[in-house]
């Protein structure tokens, strides 16, 4: 008869622990959701302006239904984000907590990051078979990620594209300032591109994107702010023919879901004038797992990476690069492409992202990526 192997031994403290993270864990779960329900319903904004109310008067303040509001600020209470005042009934939101929760506080509003927990958990089921079966779940099935990314980056460029992100490369505010042709690849919504055409308006734009619900959306913001230099063309990413050539060409938090990363970047290239500069904004992480552990958003990066932007891109057969693809990975990627010169920097509040500079050679490109002279 065969001995029954030996169990491991469990240290208890460890063990208990660990079950504390995850009972906060679940705790944290729910509470990301009553989160978004807050920023959604401009409930923070609210009682921002408050003093300490009772349930009735901050229904009443923001113009919404009181038993729902007093069950939500029984999550809020418990989960340490709103203040109780047990004598008078009443609840407040210190300002402190108010700076990383409210719409006045633009970037720093991480409320709205809190949106992607329900718009991740549509798709779970979907996302549960592709572990199971493999395969990819299409941008079809997140018909509010548009939008919502549009909110969450719409924030950060009004606040910091035109005084801090353009000057990171040199001399460029004077070149558009003076007129410049310019590409925004993976323009998404397009706010981007309108902030920088109003901004600039001797220079012209032009955003390419695979999505038509977003390319419509970037054509309606254009008409609305009347700006004749901006131009928006429904176009595969990997697949741009170099027809229109630019001086500047930006990518926004567009590479990692790329199908084609590798032919975006191609793409890139070829919309590039000889001696143009790229500008690209993506994730901030190494390529090494065990070097994000200490990541601040690291648990959320790869969940995001996980259910959506790895997902989308081997929905289209693509090579599932995945948000957290890292600076390791994008400096081999730009030198493939057969960019030159690339710098990679930060900018202060913007704790997401690395901002890559990098340029085209003015000489052309050999098969091998190197430059040669004609």
């Amino acid at each position: 008869m065969t001995d029954s192997p030996t169990e491991p031994k469990i240290d208890k403290a460890e063990a208990d622990a660990f079950q504390k993270r995850m009972f906060g864990l679940v705790n944290d779960g729910g509470l990301a959701l009553s989160v978004s329900i807050g920023h959604r319903t401009g409930l923070y904004d609210t009682m921002a302006s408050l003093p300490p109310s009772t349930s009735t008067e901050i229904a009443e303040a923001a113009g919404l239904n009181e038993r729902y509001v007093r069950e939500w600020l029984g999550a809020m209470v418990t989960g340490g984000i709103v203040d109780y005042h047990p004598p008078i009934g009443a609840y407040s939101l210190p300002a402190e907590r108010a700076a990383s929760l409210t719409r006045a506080a633009g970037p720093g509003n991480l409320a709205s990051l809190t949106q992607f927990i329900a718009l991740l958990g549509q798709v779970e089921t979907k996302i549960v078979d592709c572990v199971q079966n493999g395969g990819g779940v299409p941008y079809s099935e997140y018909p509010e990620f548009h939008a919502l990314m549009r909110e969450i980056s719409g924030a950060t460029f009004d606040a910091t594209l035109i005084p801090v992100t353009l000057p990171l490369v040199e001399g460029l505010p004077e070149q558009l300032e003076a007129g410049i042709d310019v590409a925004d690849i993976g323009c998404g919504a397009g706010h981007a591109v309108c902030v920088m055409a109003e901004a600039y308006p001797k220079s012209t734009f032009v955003g390419f994107d695979f999505s038509e619900e977003a390319i419509a959306m970037a054509r309606d913001e254009a008409e609305e702010k009347g700006l004749s230099n901006a131009s928006f063309q429904v176009a595969d990413a990997s697949q741009l023919d170099g027809s229109y050539q630019a001086d500047l060409v930006t990518v926004f938090d567009a590479v990692h879901d790329q199908a084609q990363p590798a032919a975006m970047l191609d793409s890139v290239f070829r919309t590039l004038k000889p001696g143009g500069t790229f500008l690209c904004v993506d994730v901030a992480a190494s390529s090494h797992v065990g070097e994000n552990i200490d990541h601040l958003l690291g648990p959320f990066m790869y969940t995001v990476s996980c259910m959506h932007c790895m997902s989308v891109s081997l929905a289209y057969e693509g090579v599932g690069l995945g948000a957290m693809w890292g600076v390791q990975k994008a400096r081999a990627m730009f030198a493939d492409a057969g960019f030159v010169g690339l710098e990679v920097k930060k900018v202060e509040g913007d704790m997401i992202n690395n901002y890559y500079i990098t340029k085209r050679p003015a000489l052309p490109r050999t098969t091998t990526g190197a430059t040669r002279e004609q």
